[in-house]
């Protein structure tokens, strides 16, 4: 407590950072001063700051924590993380798609090993992982987000693209075989008119071709007008080759749903690059929501790709926004290295997600069987080639030949089981 008061410089900021009430830091620290028969803190203009005394408690409460914890985490390897529990703050559509996985990789791993979840967005994750309320974060950030403080460490897990999301029943265009997070071989050449909507659509959402005079007309992309271009990596890109290839300007009229806060300034971003401010019609982080309300043809978004993994409404469409990627990491803080049962959470995390790259689904919700293929001979390639480098016999004394049945020992699919029989 007499950290974070230092750190912030008032008893209200220490009370934010902690989580705390105000009275309840105040009640703290008149405590401390009692039982410790000093003042420990002085005012100094409208703050507070810590006196001598203070300074030198706080020093030595730092050490006692810092060796109680180490004696913890020397217990924790020696039992072989048999007990214990391991705390990590995730933002929501993380937790609808790998987070699960992992957690049910660590508890077979290790069963007595207690996780606890947390759902918050990345600035708070952040902060209860500062301030020592979680061991781990699940956070994203944009290409133009500030860098973090020197105490945070990030391990990349994925890239998540963008997609705009419009009424319709298309799956995402140009799709790539890893899916959000991955480019690869495989990538499926689809054009947008396979996202074409119905004029009556169209109109409802004020989306016209600026140029064409009328509402109705389709959108640059759709059938009947300019086609996009592909680009490597996948997507399309508009004539002018601005990032988001005009997708988003072409629904400049259109009503917009905004989600989270950072997600809402993204989405402004985005619109800008193109030349206008959209209208915001409806708020909401609810990505079931959000999609509900796109597929009643009440607006448009746009949402990351790990989101519409989450869940997917069977009438809307995505269209992939080439250039738009948030970047997802597991964070740490401190020197490490990290206590057992963080690094046991990270290599679940990391092993889910290189595992089985996350794709959105193809249409009607069935996974894109082509990519999967597009995917499977990739491994195999990479395996044959591993092979010929000299790996070594697997356990049955096939050359190269993995636990998995996969001549590198990665599994065949992502459940294990063949392509076909993915959900």
């Amino acid at each position: 407590m007499l950290a974070a008061v230092a750190r912030t410089g008032s008893v209200t900021g220490a009370a934010r950072e902690l989580h705390y009430s105000q009275p309840s830091v105040s009640h703290h620290l008149a405590r401390l001063e009692a039982e410790t028969g000093a003042k420990l803190v002085q005012r100094a203009g409208r703050g507070i700051r810590l006196t001598e005394a203070g300074r030198l408690l706080a020093e030595r409460a730092a050490e006692i924590i810092g060796r109680v914890d180490s004696a913890a985490a020397e217990l924790a390897a020696h039992v072989g993380l048999r007990a214990g529990r391991v705390r990590l703050a995730a933002f929501p559509s993380a937790l609808g798609t790998f987070v699960p996985e992992a957690a049910a990789l660590l508890a077979r791993g290790h069963p007595g090993l207690e996780l606890r979840l947390t759902e918050t967005e990345p600035p708070e994750a952040l902060r209860m992982l500062r301030a020592g309320y979680v061991d781990l974060a699940v956070i994203f950030r944009y290409d133009d987000t500030a860098p973090e403080d020197d105490g945070i460490r990030l391990v990349h897990l994925l890239d998540d693209p963008s997609y705009l999301v419009v009424p319709g029943d298309g799956f995402p265009v140009s799709a790539g075989s890893g899916g959000p997070g991955s480019a690869g071989p495989g990538s499926a050449d689809l054009e947008m008119s396979d996202l074409e909507m119905s004029d009556l659509e169209m109109s409802d959402l004020g989306m016209s071709d600026p140029g064409a005079g009328g509402p109705g007309t389709p959108c640059p992309g759709a059938a009947g007008s300019e086609p996009g271009r592909s680009v490597p990596g996948g997507g399309v890109q508009g004539g002018d080759g601005v990032p988001g290839g005009g997708v988003l300007g072409a629904r400049r009229d259109a009503r917009w749903i905004a989600g989270c806060e950072r997600c809402r300034s993204h989405l402004l971003d985005l619109c800008a690059q193109e030349g206008f401010e959209p209208v915001i019609a409806f708020t909401t982080d609810d990505i079931v929501a959000v999609q509900a309300l796109v597929a009643a043809g009440m607006g448009v978004t746009a949402l990351p790709g790990l989101a519409l993994q989450a869940h997917r409404h069977p009438a809307v469409g995505a269209i992939e926004l080439p250039g738009s990627t948030r970047h997802v990491y597991a964070a740490t803080y401190g020197e490490p290295p990290d206590p057992p049962a963080t690094t046991a959470l990270l290599e679940a995390l990391t092993s889910v997600v290189r595992a089985a790259p996350y794709r959105l689904p193809g249409p009607d919700g069935a996974p894109d069987r082509a990519l999967d293929r597009a995917l499977d001979r990739a491994l195999d390639e990479d395996s044959e080639e591993d092979s010929e480098e000299g790996m070594g016999e697997g356990p049955e004394g096939d050359p190269g030949e993995g636990p998995e049945g996969r001549p590198d020992g990665r599994p065949r699919s992502r459940r294990g089981a063949p392509p076909e029989n993915r959900r």
